[in-house]
């Protein structure tokens, strides 16, 4: 019996590695003998950098960079030969701040830009940027000011040469565009602390970059899927050094030739902290569920909602790990958690009839 296991982090609970050895652990006390692969998964948010480490190998590079507020950090990305992964989070992070520093207007993606500098002179050409937890809504200029820094020798972004033979990827679950109702400011910063009057200021500043900027390059592409992702560092990204935007889970199964892993497996488990409606819009059990070529693919979730709608887009179950009457305190509970995931893996195990 194979069974393969690709559960992404439950956010302020557990990562993806720690769910799947949960998950694992559980299957294992009641089928010893089952060969079991754990594949550590993001969509380009919390341990996009752990994933691509477990894929591909590599060095983890530390250096000192600027948090949200400017404050002097270390953090780490992944470098493979010439190729760097960038968790953007790490430099810029929403977690990087208590509660009452949160402020947009403020926060800074300048350390995003210092990572991406640091690997560009370590050789780097191709640059895969993980988008997600930002604490930013800056439109990604924190980012630029900081390559320019860093590599313009007369202030000015056009003699830049040193970024010109690099390839950027950024990865995102977000398909928001730049500026709008449904853009970075009006969705996403009001939980980094915005305020209603601060969400029209930030989105107003973003669309008077977007315009310059559409001037001086003669194209614009703040409506493209992504540019509002990581408060609009994904524009910055597609404007100014021509990325790739790629779905983050896409691009990671890809990576790690996912659907030959799965070859000859009973069962997968997939899960996410929360699964509903979103959960069918690219998100990480979706892209799971859209690699699994034929194979029964479990959802297991904290919180479900939508239940029938997960089922009727494919998954064999969905599990919610958690007791009814739990208190979310508890539930939220890193020990806690790991029980209930190991306790749904085996009831998912004994409905399996392949298993």
């Amino acid at each position: 019996m194979k069974i393969v296991i690709a559960i992404d982090s439950f956010k302020g609970c557990l990562s993806s590695v720690e769910a799947n050895m949960a998950a694992a652990e559980g299957i294992r006390n009641v089928c010893p003998e089952a060969e079991i692969m754990q594949v550590p998964v993001s969509d380009g948010g919390e341990g996009f950098l752990e994933a691509f480490r477990a894929a591909i190998g590599g060095e983890l590079v530390e250096t000192v960079v600027r948090d949200p507020m400017m404050r002097l950090i270390k953090a780490e990305y992944l470098l493979q030969g010439e190729t760097a992964v960038i968790e953007m989070a790490r430099a810029s992070g929403l977690t990087l701040l208590t509660a009452e520093e949160r402020n947009p207007l403020v926060a800074t993606s300048y350390g995003t830009g210092q990572l991406v500098a640091d690997a560009v002179r370590r050789g780097a050409k191709h640059i895969l940027v993980g988008l997600g937890g930002s604490a930013t809504s800056d439109a990604g200029k924190g980012m630029l000011r900081a390559l320019k820094d860093a590599f313009a020798k007369n202030g000015t972004w056009d003699d830049i040469e040193d970024l010109k033979s690099v390839r950027f990827t950024i990865a995102t679950d977000v398909g928001n565009p730049l500026c709008g109702d449904n853009g970075a400011a009006h969705v996403f910063a009001p939980q980094k602390g915005a305020t209603p009057e601060m969400v029209l200021l930030l989105d107003g500043q973003a669309r008077k970059f977007a315009d310059v900027s559409a001037k001086h390059f003669g194209y614009d592409r703040s409506m493209m899927a992504g540019a509002g992702a990581a408060g609009g560092l994904g524009y910055a990204f597609l404007e100014y050094l021509n990325a790739e935007c790629k779905s983050g889970i896409q691009l990671l199964l890809d990576t790690i030739h996912f659907r030959e892993l799965v070859k000859g497996a009973d069962l997968i488990i997939t899960g996410e902290g929360s699964a509903d409606r979103q959960t069918l819009m690219g998100k990480l059990p979706m892209g799971v569920l859209e690699h699994a070529d034929n194979v029964p693919v479990a959802l297991l979730s904290g919180r479900i909602s939508d239940g029938d709608a997960l089922l009727h887009a494919g998954f064999a179950w969905v599990e919610c790990i958690n007791p009814i009457d739990m208190p979310l305190e508890e539930a939220m509970r890193q020990e806690v958690a790991q029980q209930n995931i190991a306790r749904t893996a085996i009831h998912i195990l004994s409905q399996c009839e392949r298993c």
